[in-house]
């Protein structure tokens, strides 16, 4: 199948007051406003294709480069493809879908970190903090934790949008899994008070770091 009838099918499943919420939410207007799961369904119609998902990362449409992702290998990809893809990212959900299916994915990963750590490109900082915030859960020895919070305090506050997700998450982490720095991690999140007011659906735990983290320990017994 080629980009142009996937493009093609891609539009005709697009809803336009979807379109306009996800503009209104940040989404570029290369976009059509198809369902998720419409776009999990054509992949698994596809199943993987690495040549074909590279030509639809390069359209730049939201919903192509989404579908990117699950057709990507990500071991056909070097660091520096990796590099260069992460940095034409569309918009957030498209950047969510890239860090987890492919980037989480490549085996030098902790180098790209390393080096998106110290990005000033939107989208390499948000996914070197996501790679960070899993780090922090799941294979903390060799970080400086306690770094990582002085830096988050400095930096949070005036980080893009798009770094800042991923930058509180890392904050809600520490707090999460880390008890002796649960305390501090609480009161730069309530003194910064980023998402406090974030509207969630009933029963969904809100991204402001205190309730968050109250949370998630309570749930972790």
């Amino acid at each position: 199948m080629s980009v142009k009838d996937l493009l093609a099918e891609l539009e005709s499943l697009g809803d336009p007051a979807r379109r306009a919420h996800n503009t209104k939410a940040g989404a570029p207007e290369n976009q059509f406003g198809v369902k998720l799961g419409d776009l999990r369904t054509i992949a698994k119609r596809l199943k993987s294709n690495h040549p074909l998902a590279l030509e639809l990362w390069a359209t730049g449409n939201v919903e192509a480069q989404l579908l990117a992702t699950q057709l990507l290998k990500p071991k056909e990809l070097s660091a520096s493809e990796v590099d260069a893809l992460t940095r034409t990212t569309t918009c957030a959900q498209v950047a969510d879908w890239w860090n987890s299916y492919v980037v989480a994915q490549h085996p030098e990963k902790e180098a790209l970190r390393l080096k998106w750590m110290k990005a000033k490109d939107r989208w390499a900082a948000r996914a070197g903090w996501s790679l960070t915030a899993a780090r922090v859960a799941k294979d903390p020895d060799g970080l400086e934790l306690e770094a990582l919070l002085d830096r988050i305090e400095k930096e949070l506050p005036k980080a893009a949008p798009e770094v800042q997700w991923t930058m509180n998450w890392t904050l809600g982490t520490l707090g999460i899994h880390h008890a002796q720095l649960r305390a501090r991690a609480v009161a730069i999140g309530e003194r910064i008070g980023l998402y406090r007011d974030w509207p969630v659906s009933k029963g969904c735990t809100p991204p402001y770091v205190p309730v968050w983290v109250e949370a998630m320990v309570k749930r972790k017994g």
